[in-house]
């Protein structure tokens, strides 16, 4: 029997030992590279479900330990989010069944803890049986959260008034959309009376702390339900989910009205404000530039009539607007 000479044995065997140092060296490398782009790619045999996950920062994203967790096809759909889960598998088995050229979803998991991480998946299917059948599907996992969490924080942001909190004129056409759906709807266009003379003897800054007390007020008069809103300056919207005719709205209306009563305790002095308010119907067809329209034309005849009042409209269904008033005067 032949053999080799030990001295071939012992430079395979050295050879041997490098390759493997390389191949860990490689592994180390790509595991770092991916642990800092929160990837990890992914291997599924589809007949036993067996999972295999070529970073170990998987189970880690769902609160396990190393080795706490074997992965598998049910332990991953068990972590879907429950509001994402019919959407994946139905991404997933479009795929497996040749309905799609790949897998593709963006979709929440959920840790152990009940962390939620949103990832970016996407796969296809590398080999089949005999029969043609799925055998084997590779792809990869991203974690895409701080991603997600920016974006919707620009979303938040591209809504909001940055002075007062509020919704901004974008942030009300959205809701208005959604409101007007579900049912009855009451808009409320506020224009406060005077403010002018507070920036002009107080200063922008004093003007500024007034709105954001106003603010404060509206939040404390307003049940939760109804949508709050600035367009600018001293221009505010109330979007009321009820009808105009229930005794409520003209009761927050006065509400608002009486609660400029109080004077405005700002950093350098007092500052007194009234109110001119046009209250408007919802109409079946309107958008938001519509009622808009008529709740301004509203709260201008306020305006002409000595300001610190209410104009409602009392014919919403009717061709034209029939509008009484309320005002009260201070003093």
């Amino acid at each position: 029997m032949n053999r080799i000479p030990s001295i071939e044995l012992l430079r395979l065997q050295a050879e041997n030992e490098r390759l493997k140092r390389i191949a860990a060296d490689a592994r180390e490398k790509l595991e770092a590279a991916m642990d800092g782009t929160g990837l990890c790619v992914w291997q599924l045999h589809v007949p036993s479900g067996k999972l295999i996950i070529f970073n170990r920062r998987w189970g880690s994203m769902l609160g396990f330990q190393p080795k706490e967790l074997e992965a598998s096809f049910e332990v991953w759909k068990a972590h879907l989010h429950p509001e994402d889960r019919e959407e994946v598998l139905n991404n997933f088995y479009d795929h497996l069944h040749g309905r799609t050229p790949f897998y593709e979803v963006q979709h929440r998991m959920v840790a152990k803890n009940g962390t939620v991480t949103w990832v970016q998946d996407r796969g296809r299917v590398v080999e089949w049986d005999d029969q043609g059948r799925p055998l084997r599907v590779m792809g990869t996992h991203i974690d895409i959260t701080q991603e997600k969490e920016y974006e919707l924080a620009l979303s938040r942001l591209a809504h909001k008034d940055p002075l007062t909190g509020l919704l901004n004129r974008s942030g009300l056409i959205a809701r208005f959309k959604a409101l007007k759906t579900e049912g009855e709807l009451t808009l409320c266009f506020i224009d406060l009376d005077d403010f002018k003379q507070v920036n002009d003897t107080l200063g922008h800054r004093a003007g500024d702390r007034l709105l954001v007390q106003f603010t404060e007020r509206l939040h404390h008069l307003c049940p939760p339900e109804v949508v709050l809103g600035r367009l600018g300056g001293d221009e505010f919207v109330l979007l009321l989910p009820w009808s105009l005719h229930q005794a409520r709205t003209q009761e927050l209306g006065q509400a608002c009205i009486d609660c400029l009563d109080a004077p405005f305790e700002l950093d350098n002095g007092e500052a007194c404000v009234g109110m001119s308010m046009g209250i408007e119907a919802v109409r079946e067809r309107d958008d938001f530039a519509d009622v808009m329209a008529r709740a301004d034309a509203a709260m201008y005849q306020v305006k002409r009539a000595g300001k610190h009042g209410m104009a409602v409209n009392t014919a919403p269904l009717a061709g034209h607007i029939g509008v009484t008033e309320r005002q009260r005067h201070a003093g």
